[in-house]
C-alpha cells in the first residue's frame, strides 16, 4: 500500500503521461488494455532505435544527445459537438509526449497538449507544445446554420510546468493560432496528485483559459451577413477571460510501459464566449467532457 506521503521519486515513477483533447471510442482503450497483459512488468527495455547526432546544436539549449522516452496512445472522449454546444458526441484523441529518459516520470493531465520537454530540471520542465483545433462545419450541426465554416486551426507555442511540492503540479501553455483562428490562447492548470494504492493515482484541480480576440471571434462572433442567414443577432466577440473550471483523473499503471486512465473535465464559458447569441440562444455555457485512454512508453537514443 502506497500513501500520499511517499517520496518524490516513488510518486513520479507511478505517474504517467496521458494527454490531449478529443478521444476515441472505449473499444480502442479496451483493446490496448488487453494487449498490455502480454507486456512483461519490467523496466523500459533498451532503446528501440538509435538516431544520429544532429548536424548542429543551439547554444542556449541542452544537447539533445542521450536517451529519450516517447509516450503515445489513443483515447475516447465524449465532449460537446463544438465549443459552446449543448449536445455532445464521441470522438478520438491522440496522446503524445517526449521527455528525457531517466528523469522521474511526472504527472500529465488530459488537458495537456502534445509537448517535448527540452528543458528538464526535475521539478521544472519546459519546451514546445502544439494543438490541432478541428474545422467547424456549419452544415454539420443545425445550431450553426448560416454561420459559415471555420477552418482547421494549428496552435504552436510553449509550455512550462512546475512542482512547487511533491503532490502539486502547475502548468501553463501559451499558443499562437494559425489557420481558422490567428489569436493567442493561454491555458493555466493545477493538479493535486494523490496515490491511492500501488500503481493507482487520483488527481484533481482548477482550470483557467484566456484568449485574445483573434482566437475568440471566429467561433463566437456573428457578422451582419451571418445574422441575416442564421436568424441570430449580430455580435462582435472580443477576447479576455474565456473559461474557468476543474478536472479530475484516475490513472493506473498496468506495467512500466502501459498506462490506462479515465477523466472528467468541466469548464464554464466566460466573457464574450458566454455572451455570444450562439451560446445564449442555442448552446450552453456549461461544457463537460468525459474520456478514457491508454498509452505506451518506449525509449529511443540520440548519439
Amino acid at each position: 500500500m502506497q500513501t500520499a506521503v511517499a517520496g518524490k521519486d516513488d510518486l513520479r515513477r507511478r505517474s504517467a503521461t496521458a494527454s490531449l483533447r478529443r478521444g476515441q471510442s472505449g473499444a480502442v482503450a479496451i483493446a490496448l488494455l488487453s494487449a498490455s497483459a502480454l507486456t512483461p512488468a519490467t523496466a523500459l527495455a533498451d532503446p528501440l532505435v538509435t538516431l544520429p547526432a544532429p548536424p548542429f546544436e543551439l547554444p542556449w539549449l541542452p544537447s539533445p544527445s542521450g536517451t529519450w522516452t516517447i509516450t503515445a496512445g489513443v483515447g475516447g472522449e465524449y465532449a460537446p459537438d463544438f465549443e459552446g454546444a449543448r449536445r455532445s458526441m464521441l470522438s478520438p484523441v491522440p496522446i503524445f509526449a517526449i521527455h528525457r529518459a531517466g528523469a522521474a516520470d511526472q504527472f500529465h493531465g488530459p488537458r495537456d497538449n502534445p509537448s517535448i520537454a527540452l528543458l528538464d530540471f526535475g521539478d521544472l520542465r519546459a519546451g514546445p507544445v502544439a494543438k490541432l483545433v478541428s474545422a467547424r462545419k456549419a452544415n454539420s450541426f443545425t445550431e450553426l446554420n448560416g454561420l459559415g465554416d471555420v477552418k482547421t486551426a494549428y496552435q504552436i507555442g510553449g509550455f512550462v510546468e512546475y512542482f512547487p511540492i511533491d503532490w502539486l503540479r502547475t502548468r501553463v501553455e501559451l499558443r499562437q493560432g494559425f489557420g481558422g483562428e490567428n489569436g493567442v490562447t493561454a491555458d493555466v492548470s493545477a493538479d493535486v496528485i494523490v496515490p491511492l494504492i500501488e500503481r493507482l493515482t487520483l488527481s484533481a484541480g482548477p482550470r483557467f483559459t484566456w484568449e485574445s480576440t483573434g482566437a475568440t471571434a471566429p467561433y463566437f462572433g456573428i457578422t451582419a451577413v451571418q445574422a441575416l442567414a442564421s436568424g441570430l443577432p449580430a455580435f462582435a466577440a472580443r477576447g479576455g477571460a474565456h473559461s474557468v473550471g476543474a478536472g479530475t483523473q484516475v490513472s493506473y499503471r498496468v506495467t512500466p510501459q502501459w498506462e490506462v486512465h479515465s477523466y472528467v473535465e468541466y469548464q464554464r464559458l466566460l466573457g464574450d464566449a458566454a455572451a455570444s447569441p450562439l451560446v445564449r440562444l442555442r448552446g450552453s455555457r456549461d461544457q463537460t467532457t468525459v474520456g478514457v485512454g491508454a498509452s505506451y512508453s518506449f525509449d529511443f537514443k540520440i548519439r
